[in-house]
This record gives structure tokens, sequence and C-alpha cells, in this order.
């Protein structure tokens, strides 16, 4: 602990983006700049000294120097960036504070939305009509009058618009009006979301609608009570509310719910987007396994605005769509992308906040892990924030319980993961704070403020990685990487599976199928799958293992977690074992406990103890990782260099793990060494490249295997992490290695079997590469290893040790330059980097 000289209060210590610390007294407002090439003690040694000798700079002095080094803005250049805009009190003093860099600011005013016609002269039912006027609605607008008629004509839609733009009503009223003109007492539409929360959310708006036409709806999912299961199955509905996982347990299962849906017209599957990687890759096979029990289902999509909506829906409904792009009114947001100079990016997040709640402001803060978002409500509630966590992996009662407290205004702050970019209804909302993500999915975020009209704050903070270093110097980069959402049907894996799982909903016919003929004839050998009088028919003793062990939101076998002998959680292998192998600090709920045991590989579980509250560790794993090439799909050259998209075995090892204290977000740790390491090996899809040698660094060093081979290590750091935003901000979906010198660095799908995410870096890498030596060319650092901005990485698995900044730099400057390289097969004396 250190201690102001002048106060004696605790001194606010943060290591600057150009590898300097930063020493401040918030009270004596006393501050200084020293070089970080000290330790910290001997740093706040000279920062004693100098006060001592009457040598502290003024705050103006500080302020310049961190000009003058490109850390801050002069008050002129931000005003200059404000221009005429007219911005609250807030947003002033955060633009002001000389405490981050702004990078850009803007005030948003969403046009008004183009109107179509009143709901009086649309044609519909007047029960609809008198439903829409009695919630205030008289005029639809465009988009959704648009909506309406493709939607009535018999089209597969996809209706892309921002949160809260009336989605809903673009898709429940037209299929409404058609199930009133049937009159048909079966199940006629399917609406599914992906959360059971986001089902009973929206509920009740569609409940409303129904109700006016004398529609029966329910919904049907994992918390349905049995005694409205049996209501379901013997009176069904005409529309029914669900989930894909419900869908899928009653298909292959055969169940009388299943027998229900083969009279289903209209499948309207919300926040389409979600359906990503290994999740949307099983989802195209449900679909297409819906459709083979209700062949005449129309497909309608909803979805958030993305550059790529439309091909993806179509992949992923296996249909060709029409696509309606809609706006929505909100009231006016203040905008500011922020880069965390002089303090971590959580300390950043966390300082915005406490200004917003102090002004009752009620605030949404989303971070992109569940770590993330449990390690700032940690450090939020120790400076007297009223926030709690909302993610994924928290019981459904407790996040509603956290949902309408904010609702009722009774919690000021959430922190939450991407669950509640969804629509979720929890009020109203005056504060977004975000942490790095693509445009499109920050639009959906900060799209949750000032719904009610009344002027918003957003800001978008940066963190200390190579992505945001990068959007720190081109800003409006940023605006132009939209995502690209993907799904991989031909992941082996899931293609595997769920022709498995067809042939349980229903026999294949022998003729039926042809694009799975392949798979199917392996199933056959196996013994899956047995050809009985021309059909194909589940070997269901055989089989029965395989689909209940199955998850579709992640291929890998789960560890059960447990605490004081009840299960609180689970985690899906691969990723399960670097968070909780022994020892382990494990987040739930808010709560920091440790792992003491670790049942793997002979028994599935972990078992949790809890940790002292002023505990002040996380943990992050080391391992080591082996890839095999299994089979090339195809090779191209980037520039000049050649890069092959594979079939890949990994073999993974957990071997130890790093203490990191709270408040660090990226670096290096105090290692220690598990007795038993914990092994798993697994079959994806990756790319891999051959890079050029560094021989300009080479010839400059002592160890020139150590440069070399450090180079190639920082190379693939920066290029995941540089990458990030072109592939559609896949980068957590991406796992890697350098092999030792042999120059070839592996590019890999975390999910097991593949998920898409390389296959877009292999489709842009000639971008990855040119954003990546900008990003280690602009940064300032000095260090031989370079920093958390530039080539370390959070994911690193080997404690980011062995980098060599400027030998990555040369290597990235040759693959510029046009450098032309071809992969070579490793060999076995090369030690993997990860």
């Amino acid at each position: 602990m250190h201690y102001c000289p002048k106060c004696k209060s605790r001194i606010e210590i943060q290591r600057t983006f150009n590898q300097k610390i930063h020493f401040s007294c918030s009270k004596c407002k006393i501050e200084d700049i020293v070089d970080s090439k000290k330790n910290l003690d001997e740093a706040f040694l000279e920062f004693l000294i100098k006060f001592d000798n009457d040598e502290i700079p003024t705050k103006k002095e500080v302020g310049s120097t961190l000009e003058k080094e490109g850390m801050l803005q002069t008050e002129e250049e931000i005003n200059k960036m404000i221009g005429d805009s007219k911005i609250g009190d807030i947003t002033r003093s955060v633009l002001f504070s000389k405490r981050h860099y702004v990078s850009h600011f803007k005030v948003i005013e969403e046009p008004e939305p183009e109107m179509g016609s009143t709901v009086e002269d649309s044609g519909l039912d007047k029960r609809i009509i008198e439903s829409l006027e009695s919630k205030g609605i008289k005029k639809f607008y465009k988009f959704q009058e648009d909506a309406i008629h493709h939607i009535v004509s018999g089209d597969n839609i996809v209706i892309t618009a921002p949160t809260a733009s009336g989605k809903t009503e673009a898709f429940v009223v037209p299929i409404m009006e058609k199930i009133a003109s049937s009159k048909s007492s079966l199940i006629q539409a399917i609406f599914v979301y992906p959360t059971k929360s986001l089902s009973r959310d929206q509920y009740p708006k569609i409940k409303e609608i129904a109700d006016k036409m004398n529609i029966q709806c329910a919904v049907f999912d994992g918390d349905t009570k049995q005694t409205e299961r049996q209501d379901i199955l013997s009176s069904p509905p005409q529309v029914i509310i669900t989930n894909f996982d419900v869908l899928h347990y009653h298909l292959w299962h055969r169940t009388r719910f299943a027998a229900l849906l083969n009279t289903a017209r209209f499948l309207a599957v919300d926040e389409a987007h979600v359906y990503s990687g290994i999740f949307g890759s099983n989802v195209h096979y449900i679909i297409k396994r819906l459709k083979r029990i209700a062949p005449k289902l129309q497909m309608i999509a909803a979805s958030a605005t993305l550059d790529n909506a439309l091909s993806f829906c179509q992949m992923l409904f296996g249909v060709k769509m029409v696509q309606v792009l809609g706006s929505g009114k909100k009231g006016k947001t203040e905008f500011s992308m922020l880069f965390p100079s002089l303090m971590t990016q959580r300390a950043l997040m966390i300082d915005i906040l406490k200004k917003l709640t102090t002004k009752h402001h009620k605030t949404l803060v989303f971070s992109n892990s569940h770590l993330n978002s449990e390690l700032l409500a940690l450090q939020a509630r120790r400076q007297k924030v009223d926030i709690k966590v909302h993610r994924a992996g928290l019981m459904a009662n407790y996040r509603r319980s956290v949902e309408n407290m904010f609702k009722s205004d009774k919690l000021l702050a959430i922190s939450a993961t991407p669950t509640l970019e969804l629509g979720i209804d929890v009020g109203n909302v005056d504060g977004v704070i975000s942490s790095t993500i693509p445009v499109n999915r920050l639009t959906q975020r900060i799209g949750r403020a000032a719904r009610k009209g009344q002027g918003g704050y957003a800001f978008l903070i940066l963190g200390n990685d190579p992505i945001s270093q990068y959007y720190k110097n081109h800003p409006s980069d940023y605006f132009e990487d939209t995502e690209q959402v993907y799904i991989d049907p031909k992941n082996p894996f899931v293609e595997e599976f769920q022709v498995i799982a067809m042939a349980c909903d229903k026999p294949i016919a022998k003729h039926e199928l042809p694009e799975h003929k392949d798979v199917i004839q392996r199933h056959v050998g196996a013994g899956n799958l047995v050809l009985i009088e021309n059909r194909y028919v589940p070997n269901y003793d055989q089989i029965k293992s395989i689909l209940e062990e199955y998850s579709i939101r992640g291929i890998g076998r789960s560890i059960d977690i447990f605490l004081n002998d009840k299960k609180v959680g689970e985690r899906v292998l691969p990723i399960a074992l670097e968070e909780l192998h022994p020892h382990a600090v494990y987040f739930l709920a808010g709560t920091r406990y440790q792992v003491k045991e670790t049942g793997y590989p002979e028994k599935m579980t972990a078992k949790l103890e809890y940790l002292p509250k002023n505990y002040p560790y996380y943990t992050k794993a080391l391992t080591e990782e082996w890839p095999t090439i299994e089979t090339v799909f195809e090779k191209r050259f980037a520039k000049g260099i050649e890069v092959a998209f594979c079939k890949l075995h990994i073999q993974k090892r957990v071997y130890g793990y790093v203490n990191l204290e709270l408040g660090q977000e990226v670096g290096q740790g105090q290692k220690i060494i598990l007795e038993k390491p914990l092994d798993y090996d697994f079959v994806t899809k990756g790319i891999v490249f051959k890079a050029p040698r560094p021989l300009g660094e080479i010839s400059k060093a002592e160890n020139e295997e150590y440069v070399e081979a450090s180079g190639y290590h920082a190379t693939e750091h920066v290029v995941i992490e540089g990458s990030n935003m072109i592939t559609g901000g896949v980068s957590q979906d991406l796992g890697g290695i350098s092999l030792g010198t042999s120059g070839l660095v592996f590019v890999y799908d975390s999910a097991i079997g593949g998920n898409g995410a390389s296959r877009a870096l292999y489709d842009r890498l000639e971008k990855a590469f040119e954003r990546s030596l900008d990003i280690v060319t602009e940064c300032p650092c000095k260090n031989e290893s370079g920093c958390p901005r530039c080539t370390f990485s959070y994911r690193c698995g080997n404690n980011n040790e062995y980098l060599h900044k400027m030998s990555a730099r040369e290597i990235l400057q040759r693959i510029k330059d046009g450098e032309k390289t071809e992969i070579i097969e490793p060999s076995e004396g090369d030690k993997p980097l990860v």
C-alpha cells in the first residue's frame, strides 16, 4: 500500500499506455509521472524524493507533458470535437477531466423515422386496430408497413432495426392477422427467443394482441409448470413461444409436444443475430429438422442491424429471404469514445459510472465476458456504487430480480454481459457504458438509453489492448468495422450429431437428404443408423448417450460446478479446464470462490469453496498447445504469404496458473505450477501461415533464437487481437499458437469442430496484417516485449512471456512489402508458444 506524502491518504497509481507510472492523490490534487522501467517501489521512492525536494509539478505542468506525449488532448482540440453541440454537465466533466484521451465525440440525434399509413387505414382486422390504438400506436413506421405486407403475402423475411424500434409489432401483427383468418385451433405459429427471460418478457406484448383476436398463446420452455404443460398438450394454443433448446429436445424425443408442431405455418425467430458460431450452426439444423415435420413453414427473422443480416439469415434458415430495414425514435444521446491513458479500462468505466449514479441516472455497464462483468461490479461496490450483475450462467430467478429492481427504480446500475443487448424490458435507462465491441452491437447497447425521449449518455471505453490503441488513433475506422456474424453448417461434429437427431425426429428416407449422404453412410457403418425398408432408423440403444450429452450451445462435454454439494453451474470443455483447474478463482453472482477440487478427467465435476472478501487475486491459466494439420481445405496467398485453411488437431494442456491482482486487466503475474496437469485434445478448423524471418532484428541479437521465436509469438498475438473488429469481433472465439523458430503461426476456432471465426480471418487476412503493422508501429511503448496495448494478450497461455515487439514489427513490415513464404511441416523440436 502506498500513501500520499502530504495527507497520508491512499495514493492512486496507474501504469500509463506509454509505460510510465502516474501517481495522484484525489484529496491533495498532487500528481506526477515517473518512468516505469524501474519497479513500482523504486518509482514511488523517486516520487517521494521529488516531493521532499519540492519538485512535484503543478497539475497544469503535468497536463502539458501528457498533451505533448499524445496521452491527452488540449481543451481546444476537445472543444473542436464538441463544436456547437450543447452538452450536459456530466459529459463535460468527463471530456475535460484530463484523465483519458477523447478519441471521438458526437451528439446522436436520430432522424424522424419514415412513417407509413395510419393503423386505421391499414386494412387489418378491426380487433388488431383497436389493440394497437389502445397502446397509443396510431401510425405504422414505413418498415412495419412493408414487413406486414411481405408476411401477409407469404414471403420469407428478415426485419432489421434497432432496439425498441417496433420490430415485434412488425411480425406479430401480420401473423395474428393470418391466424385469425384461418380459424384453425391447432398450432399455427412458433415464436422463438434465445433465452427464457426474453420469451417471458415478450409474452405479455404478444398476448395483448392475441387476446383481442381470441387467439390462444402460451410459453412452453424449461420453466413452464407441469400443470401448464398438460393444458398446452391437451388443448394446444395457436401460438407457442419457446426456444431452440426446447425444440431440439422434443423433436428428437418425439414427444407429444413435437407431434403438435406439424401444423405450424410460421416460424418467427427474434434476435436472430444471436445465433452465431456453434450455437447458430446447430440452430441451422434444428430449423431444417422443423421443416421436415412442418413443410409449410414461412420464415420470419428479426435482427439487429448488421451488414450481412440477409446473407446470414438465408444461411441460418436455408431459404431465400426478403430484407426490410427499419429505424426507431429516441431522445438525444451524447456519445463519447474514450481511451484510458491514465487508468485501466475498468477503472475508467467505474469512474464514469460513479458520475452518473451520483446524479441518480440509471445506468447499464456492458462488459464482454462474465469475468469482466463480475470484476467491475466487485470493484464498483467497493466504491459504494449501487450495482448488481446480470449475465448468463446466473440463476433465472436472480436475473429476473435484478431486472425488476432496476425497472422499479430500486437499483441504479447493472453490470451486464451481452444478455441485456437483447430486448428485455428493464424500464428507463439514462446512461450506457460499454467496453469495446463492433459498432453494430454498440448501437444495440446504446439504443437502451433515452428510449423514453429524455436525453441520454453513452460511453464507449476502449481497452488496454491492441485494437483499442488502433482505434484511439483511427476512430473513423471503428465506425466502418461492422460486425459479420457467421455460422459453419459444415462443422463435421455438428453435422454428424444433427443427422442422428434428424433420424430420431423422423426416419430418413433412403433418397432423402443427399447433401448428407456421406455422413449417413458413416453412421450406418458405425451402427448408429439402420436401413429398414428404405428408411434409415436410429439405433436408440447405441446413440442415446450421445444425444443426451450433447449441448447445442457448445459441443464439448461440461464440467458441473458444485458449492456445498449443490450444483450451481456448468462450463463446457475445453474452456472449463482453464477456469476450473485446482486453485482457480471462479466468479459466480458477484462472489469469488476458489476451486478446491477438480474431478477431471475421471469425474466431470469441480467443487468450490468461499474466499475471503479481501482476497487480492484472480487467476489465469497457463497452457501449452500443439497443433497437427489433418486436412488442408484450401490455400491462397495473402500478399506474398501462403496461408492454408485447415482441419486441425489441437492437444491442450493446462499446466499452471498465474495470480493477477484485482484491477490488473492484462499483463504478467506470479506463476504457480499444478502438481497434476490437465490434458485435453480436440479437432477444430483454423488457418496456418509462414511468417518471414526478422533478419534485421536477428542480426542485432545475442540470442538469435529468442528474438526470432518471440517475434513470431508477438505477431500471432497482434494478428488475433488487432483483427478483432475486421472479423466481426471474433477474437474471443479464436486461439493461437506460434511454433518456435519455424515461423509457422496457427490461428484456430476455439470451439470443437470449428465455428466459422477462423474462416472470417482467412478471408480478410490482408487487412488484418496491415492493421497489425499499424498497431505495433504506432504504440509508443519502449519495452522490448511491448505492452498490453500492442503485443500482450489477456488470453495468452504463456503469461505474456517470449514476446519481441521490434521483431514482430519487422515481420509485419516484410509482409507488407510483399515478401513471399511457403508453408512447411513443423519439426518436433519447435516449441509452441501460445
